[in-house]
């Protein structure tokens, strides 16, 4: 069965050949970071607002390396306390259909703690959808030997985070696989009921970049528990907390140490008064240490 790409000229370009070229452009823009990059936190905004932004993650996608791309995404329509799984094994996209490792999504549903999407959950949801054109694009010439894997997460325990990142651990370990991280960062605005603004020494745009950065910094610093912390203490809208969470105790949990780097960071627009509004884009990597 075909998962649709439903948020197709909406959130991002229906036309193939034009969404190609404006794929291929952002990307042109982006530098990688390195050769061994293993994974990515990316943006799931509308491309109009966070495409470049992408661009900076999935030019460390190298698909030759890999045979699998693991999808974490949050769930922003259907409250889960789990994480859920998909029985689609086609998701479309307008440059090239991705086909889901049923075998590794079977085995995870085996562990006993994951559920499965409908057809309408999964259609739904953006977060996980907007990663699949630039996965398309860059695996273009080998898409028929790349499979996904995407798993939708609920808004999860600490505990229940920590234990998705041990089930996790051992196929990211698994040099086969990369994994993304479907997240934006801060939604600031009224219409986000969020406006804090503590340090009124600067804009408000810059301090929502500077609670961005530091929330970027602890993601560096790989502990999830000192993530945890800083969502506590500040609140800030992180829409893929759990999914960021659950990445950092799979790093926690892997055989090998990891760098995780800080790559981009960008709003979609300047926040200057209080009824003005914005989402943040930051892009991590994830790089096994020699």
């Amino acid at each position: 069965m075909i998962r649709n790409c439903t948020h197709a000229g909406s959130w991002y370009l229906e036309n193939a050949k034009r969404l190609d070229k404006q794929l291929s452009d952002w990307l042109n823009e982006a530098a990688r970071q390195n050769q061994h990059v293993k994974s990515i936190i990316a943006p799931h905004a509308g491309y109009s607002y966070s495409g470049r932004a992408a661009g900076y993650a999935y030019i460390n996608l190298i698909p030759e390396n890999f045979k699998r791309v693991f999808i974490l995404g949050p769930s922003h329509h259907v409250y889960m306390k789990t994480c859920g799984l998909t029985k689609l094994d086609t998701w479309e996209t307008p440059i090239g259909n991705l086909k889901v490792d049923m075998e590794t999504t079977n085995k995870l549903f085996g562990t006993g703690n994951f559920i499965w999407n409908t057809k309408s959950v999964d259609e739904d949801e953006h977060s996980l959808e907007m990663q699949l054109p630039y996965i398309a694009k860059v695996a273009e010439k080998r898409l028929s030997e790349l499979s996904i894997v995407p798993i939708m997460v609920g808004s999860l325990s600490i505990d229940l985070e920590e234990l998705y990142g041990k089930i996790l651990a051992p196929y990211f370990d698994d040099p086969e696989n990369f994994f993304v991280i479907s997240s934006d960062f801060c939604h600031w605005g009224e219409r986000f009921s969020y406006t804090r603004y503590e340090n009124k020494e600067v804009p408000i745009y810059k301090y929502i970049e500077e609670l961005d950065k530091k929330g970027m910094k602890i993601i560096e610093s790989g502990d999830p528990i000192q993530f945890s912390k800083y969502l506590k203490e500040t609140k800030n809208t992180i829409c893929g907390r759990c999914p960021i969470a659950v990445m950092l105790w799979i790093v926690k949990n892997s055989q090998f140490k990891y760098n995780i780097s800080s790559v981009y960071y960008e709003q979609s627009s300047e926040v200057i008064k209080s009824s003005d509004s914005s989402v943040s884009y930051g892009v991590l990597s994830f790089t096994k240490e020699n």
